[in-house]
């Protein structure tokens, strides 16, 4: 969740770096550092002059500082990060804008791609790109060892062009290979529709309008039905994110009172809480919130706080475990920090880092043909993640080991009936109970494509 700070010095060693070699480390901005901090500086700059001097090619000095920035925040946890002009853009299109391309989140794991989450109503989504898979090959050409950066800017381009993938899949024993056509990916954050007497609304992103958008859902669907709805299931499966604002706003639209979130730096006094407005725009009615892996940060935010006040029954799988904020420190006009500076907790004192949210009722997703064979891939898994300070005992709950015989069936048992997406299946007809026999029917009723 990226927090923009105005503009402020940062007098730190490596706004320096490059100056280093020729001004003693004596300035106030070094005046606090200890002689075995010095030693570590004055073995960095040997490596920088050794490099400079000796390396087969000459070597950019804008390369090496990035380099070295680099380095020193993978040394801190996966989600800080340093942001250079393609970075910005990146950013600017999670929360602003549209570009030409496949619709894929993705991240850098040990020097290959890996997929974060596909977005609706794309390319990748359309094709089945999953969460958790790795692309290894562009057009046919291995991508293995390019950075970030590079990969993403070989999958956008200009809309109607087409371009190969090839996907490793975990629990697959082969690779599978797919052509896309790029297209305009217009950043809709939240749709809605309406089934039988039941609220849908799908939020696949927190960009600068998701709140608002909430709230013009709530409203679309009371209109739409000439009524107010039985209750409202809200999607936030493969939603990885995005601003603080908006899922304070989101969780604001279901609450009238109490504390949304709150996040905590370093000191104990560092504390920063969030409240609800009065008014609940879902005027009190039932809400199910529907996760899985994929649903991370700003989504896990909304999560908590409506499970933590009992306002929702979140259903599905556990979520992703992103407990932390990012703040963006700028650098220079182009250039930033995108730096870990807090943790979040949700009403109730509770840390998603790590563990995530569970769900209130486990429903697997047993409609993927994929689901039993591929592996979920959390927070937990990536290396040098936070490691969660307020560890939750869960052993006075009761564990319900009984399962449910309709989680047995096989994808195929389920398309013959027509169900496509079980978890939203289950949630409509959840919901739909409080109706009868009738609006259970009208809201599991395949949707007319």
């Amino acid at each position: 969740m990226p927090r923009l700070l105005p503009n402020r010095p940062l007098l730190t060693a490596t706004a320096l770096v490059g100056a280093l070699a020729m001004v003693p480390i004596t300035t106030s901005a070094m005046a606090a550092v200890d002689s075995s901090t010095v030693r570590q500086f004055d073995r960095f700059l040997d490596v920088y002059n050794r490099i400079k001097a000796d390396y087969v090619d000459k070597v950019d000095d804008d390369m090496l500082i990035k380099g070295a920035i680099q380095g020193m925040l993978a040394a801190l946890d996966p989600h800080s990060s340093y942001v250079d002009a393609l970075d910005f853009d990146n950013l600017k299109i999670q929360t602003e804008g549209n570009y030409g391309g496949l619709g894929l989140t993705v991240s850098m794991e040990d020097g290959a791609i890996k997929v974060i989450a596909p977005q609706e109503d794309t390319p990748a989504g359309r094709a089945g790109v999953k969460s958790g898979d790795y692309i290894t090959h562009i057009d046919g050409k291995l991508i293995y060892g390019q950075s970030l950066d590079e990969a993403i800017s070989q999958m956008r381009g200009k809309p109607g062009t087409k371009i190969k993938l090839t996907i490793v899949r975990p629990g697959r024993d082969k690779p599978i290979e797919l052509t896309l056509t790029r297209e305009v990916i217009v950043q809709r954050p939240v749709k809605w529709e309406v089934r039988g007497d039941v609220g849908y609304i799908n939020i696949n992103t927190f960009s600068e309008n998701t709140g608002a958008d909430t709230r013009a859902a709530i409203m679309a669907i009371d209109k739409a039905l000439g009524h107010r709805p039985l209750g409202y299931v809200v999607d936030l499966r493969d939603n990885g994110g995005g601003l603080l604002t908006q899922a304070i706003a989101v969780s604001d639209a279901f609450l009238d009172h109490g504390e949304i979130v709150s996040q905590r730096g370093r000191e104990k006094s560092d504390i920063e809480r969030y409240y609800a407005k009065p008014g609940d725009d879902a005027h009190g009615l039932p809400v199910i919130v529907l996760t899985n892996s994929g649903t991370a940060s700003a989504s896990e935010i909304v999560a908590g706080a409506l499970q933590d006040h009992h306002r929702a029954l979140i259903m599905g799988e556990r979520s992703f475990g992103k407990g932390s904020v990012q703040t963006l420190l700028p650098l220079g006009p182009e250039t930033a920090l995108r730096l870990t500076t807090a943790r979040y907790y949700t009403p109730s004192g509770r840390s998603v880092q790590e563990g995530g949210i569970e769900p209130d009722i486990k429903v697997p997703e047993i409609s993927d043909p994929d689901y039993k064979t591929r592996p979920v891939f959390r927070e937990a898994d990536l290396r040098r993640h936070l490691i969660n300070e307020v560890k939750a005992d869960n052993a006075i709950l009761e564990e319900d080991t009984k399962t449910d015989p309709r989680f047995a069936m096989t994808p195929e048992q389920l398309k013959k009936q027509g169900i496509e997406d079980f978890q939203l299946y289950y949630a409509l007809k959840t919901i739909a109970r409080l109706g009868g026999p009738a609006q259970i029917a009208a809201a599991t009723k395949p949707p007319v494509k």
